[in-house]
């Protein structure tokens, strides 16, 4: 099990960095997209920069129907490849994406393949979707902003098996004590006090960058350095 963040509000050098949020699974030879970002330019840089072409992309799933997460997506479309929406998607832009590709509407918890599964839709202004993913040792939950909490998106991913990892946008959640019996914190784009939980758990946390790599070795193992 791979991770590589191809899209995120700063960058390691030689990436680009942007407003948006993108995360490459790798796992049993299939390559799983998590949210596009919003430039598909800096994307489809960032993924070739990581020796990615569009076409090994078997499965993106996106988290929730912002700009800032979906707007690359026409750039990584392919024949063959499958898109995973929340159900609550506006209709038009589902009609179009199933213009292009296989696409699967998520209401409830999916799976989309052994150690990879979706939430399915949680929240109520906003709807959105996490993913979770088995890196050995526990799960690591990936998100997008975490518009419904993001305590809402790890209980909901406690069906899957034991959390240890979270990552991604937590947008303004502020139960940062909650978080130390996590293994491994990533907090990525949108997450509003990201210096605090940086701070405060120097010895789990990793500051999100385009181009961070981490795999099942980093969630219930030995941080990364930083």
């Amino acid at each position: 099990m791979k991770l590589t963040v191809l899209y995120d509000n700063e960058a390691l050098e030689g990436f680009r960095k942007g407003w948006g949020f993108s995360c490459l699974i790798e796992h049993v030879g299939k390559k799983i997209l998590f949210d596009t970002g919003w430039d598909g330019r800096k994307l489809i840089y960032n993924m070739k920069k990581a020796g990615i072409n569009k076409g090994d992309l078997d499965v993106i799933a996106l988290s929730h129907n912002h700009w800032d997460h979906i707007g690359g997506l026409t750039r990584v479309l392919h024949p063959g490849v499958e898109v995973y929406v929340p159900m609550s998607f506006s209709k038009r832009l589902k009609k179009e994406i199933s213009k292009e590709v296989l696409l699967h509407e998520v209401e409830g918890p999916v799976r989309i393949m052994e150690g990879i599964h979706l939430t399915g839709e949680l929240g109520a202004a906003v709807k959105e979707q996490a993913m979770a993913v088995d890196m050995g040792k526990g799960l690591l939950v990936i998100t997008g902003c975490a518009h419904p909490g993001l305590d809402v998106l790890m209980d909901a991913a406690n069906i899957f098996g034991r959390v240890t990892g979270v990552m991604g946008g937590f947008h303004d959640f502020d139960e940062i004590d909650s978080l130390g019996g996590l293994d491994m914190i990533v907090p990525c784009h949108c997450t509003k006090r990201k210096e605090l939980i940086l701070n405060q758990f120097p010895e789990k946390s990793i500051a999100c960058a385009t181009g961070l790599n981490l795999n099942g070795n980093d969630v219930g193992g030995e941080p990364l350095d930083k």
